[in-house]
């Protein structure tokens, strides 16, 4: 299982951001900066977590961020749409968070219409807490995850269209064999007509 690599952000980095910002020069991302998050960066969380939060600088107006969570094994974990609440947080339904390191991946616009997207790694432990709800957050209708199993919907439905038409081509088949055996019952009966007579 891969480790969990907590996002940092130098010193020099921030020193320079510092900078620029004291100078006067205010990058379009700053606005569009993370601010905190629910689960956060290396946070320890339980598998139980029913809801996602970020909150950011400064959205851009109408807006919505995309937000995803994958597995350790790569694989997508169903995530709602993201509803932008006041405050600048976005909050969105998820479930079925599975053991070992988990990646939210989040994508903003900037100030410029530029698009943003970036990523951190959480830990989900089943011995751990779920991940608190911000109290943006709570209260709120969320849209929820889609269901897992839509796909295997999907395929018990296939499944039960084949086996209805195989049903469908076997009483097909039982049809036209009792329509030849009456058929040949009819060949027989004339036959044996014609002897009587003869």
């Amino acid at each position: 299982m891969r480790g969990l690599r907590v996002l940092r952000t130098p010193a020099v980095l921030c020193a320079a951001v510092c900078a620029l910002l004291s100078a006067g020069g205010t990058p379009a991302y700053a606005h569009t900066a993370l601010r905190t998050a629910s689960p956060g960066p290396g946070a320890e969380v339980g598998p139980d977590t029913r809801v996602v939060a970020l909150t950011f600088g400064t959205l851009l107006k109408g807006t919505v961020p995309k937000v995803s969570v994958a597995g350790p094994d790569g694989e997508p974990v169903p995530v709602g749409e993201p509803v932008v609440v006041p405050g600048s947080t976005v909050c969105a339904a998820v479930t079925g968070l599975p053991d070992g390191v988990g990646t939210l991946t989040y994508t903003v616009l900037a100030a410029d219409g530029d698009a943003q997207t970036h990523h951190y790694e959480f830990q989900v432990t089943k011995s751990a807490k779920a991940a608190p709800v911000p109290t943006a957050c709570r209260g709120r209708e969320l849209p929820g995850p889609p269901v897992r199993q839509a796909s295997g919907f999907l395929e018990r439905r296939g499944t039960a269209v084949a086996g209805a038409s195989a049903a469908t081509a076997v009483l097909a088949a039982a049809v036209g064999v009792l329509a030849v055996r009456r058929r040949r019952r009819g060949r027989g009966a004339a036959v044996g007509g014609d002897d009587l007579t003869g």
